[in-house]
Order: C-alpha cells, then sequence, then structure tokens
C-alpha cells in the first residue's frame, strides 16, 4: 500500500489504519519529523513502514518511487493520494498565479503524477485501489477560494474520468470530500472554530480503509462526502 502525503495529519491516521491490518505501507513525505513520528506512532507495526521523501508532483521521482516498490514487493495493491495544500482569503482577481499553480500543483498534478506511475502496474496485476482526497470544496465553491476550489474538483473529474478509462479492469478509483478535517494544523489556522464538528482524521481513515477493501468492490468511479455535520 502507498499513502503520498502519509505522514500529514489525515496521512498519518491512513498510514496506521493500514498497518493495524497488517498491510506493508510505503509512504510519502517531505518533512523526516513528521516520519519519525509516524514510525513511533506505528510501534510493533513499524517493520512494516517503509518511508521515502519524494516530492509526488515531480514524475520522473515518483516513477522511481514505484520502480523501486514494485522491485521489492512485487506488486501494488493501493493507493491513497493525501497530499494537498490550501490557500485563499482572496478574491480570484486578488489571487496571485504562483497561489493558482501551488494549488493546481498540489491539489491536482500530484494526483495525475502517481496515477500515471501506478496504473499500469495495477492494470498488469488485473486488480488495484486508489482513493484520491479531494475536498468539500470540490462541489461547493465558497468565495475567497476559487483556486483551491478549481483544483479540487479538477482533481475528482480527473478521477471520475480514470475510473471510466478503468472500468471492468479489476482496478478502482474513487474520491472522498472531507470538510476541514481535526488536524493540529487546522486548529492553530482557526482557533476560534467549533473543532467538535470537524471530522476526525482516524474515522476519515476507517471509510478509505474500506474503499480499498475487497467489501467495497461495487464502489467505483464515487465521490464520498465525509464531513459528517461540518
Amino acid at each position: 500500500m502507498l499513502v503520498a502525503g502519509g505522514t500529514g495529519g489525515l496521512g498519518r491516521a491512513v498510514s496506521l489504519a493500514f498497518l493495524e491490518q497488517g498491510a506493508k505501507v510505503v509512504v510519502t513525505y517531505r518533512n523526516q519529523k513528521e516520519f519519525d513520528t509516524l514510525r513511533s506512532a506505528a510501534g510493533a507495526n513499524g517493520s512494516a513502514l517503509e518511508g521515502r521523501r519524494v516530492d509526488v508532483t515531480d514524475e520522473a521521482a515518483v516513477r522511481e518511487l514505484i520502480d523501486a516498490v514494485l522491485a521489492k514487493y512485487g506488486r501494488l495493491d493501493g493507493l491513497v493520494n493525501t497530499v494537498g495544500g490550501y490557500a485563499g482569503g482572496k478574491n480570484l482577481w486578488q489571487t496571485d498565479a504562483k497561489v493558482f499553480d501551488q494549488m493546481l500543483s498540489l491539489n491536482m498534478r500530484s494526483g495525475y503524477v502517481l496515477a500515471r506511475a501506478v496504473v499500469p502496474a495495477m492494470l498488469k496485476e488485473g486488480r488495484g485501489a486508489i482513493v484520491n482526497v479531494a475536498s468539500k470544496a470540490a462541489v461547493e465553491h465558497a468565495a475567497g477560494a476559487a483556486a483551491y476550489a478549481a483544483s479540487k474538483a479538477g482533481a475528482v473529474a480527473m478521477m471520475d474520468s480514470l475510473a471510466d478509462e478503468v472500468k471492468g479492469t479489476g482496478v478502482r478509483v474513487n474520491s472522498i470530500l472531507p470538510s476541514i478535517i481535526d488536524t493540529e494544523v487546522n486548529r492553530k489556522a482557526i482557533p476560534s472554530a467549533d473543532f467538535a464538528k470537524w471530522p476526525k482524521p482516524e474515522d476519515i481513515a476507517r471509510v478509505i480503509l474500506f474503499l480499498c477493501s475487497d467489501e467495497a468492490k461495487v464502489i467505483h468511479g464515487a465521490a464520498l462526502p465525509v464531513y459528517g455535520e461540518s
């Protein structure tokens, strides 16, 4: 199992959920301290965890990663892409082009680069599950978040098309749509919010775990809301 961004707030919960189920988990990360924290949290399951410092918007680096994973494990059963970023608070005409490009890179290009690298291997095996983390903003386009909403909506559309392309091959592709997730970073960013209404990373991780399991074999091409009452 490959969890891109597997050391972040949501990614860590997803990685731990798969490790608890006995999966071998490879995570990508950019921050060594976050990976060390994940390994510590994994406890006895840490022996099944592997980390690679990779920029998943870099196609050559990702292809090298997938080649290494396939060489070591022989196959790749699943991909969860939790990589993403948020920038907002300005009207579209006030949004810097660099910010717009950054949103497209983190929230949409990452999914493209990862899927481009892993799908051929999954097609060869005749099975595999891909879950891409999008956002509630993909369907609810608020003022001051045009670049973010556009990147997340594009990511959902991209995964929908991919799902149609691999239909009948044994490879399944789905998206999930969280709202603001209850992570330390988000709490610091919005300290006045009611955290009790935010979905917990562990709850979303269980949904992802299900989507990657054989129990979810009839779910394909979906964009599932995972924001409860928030």
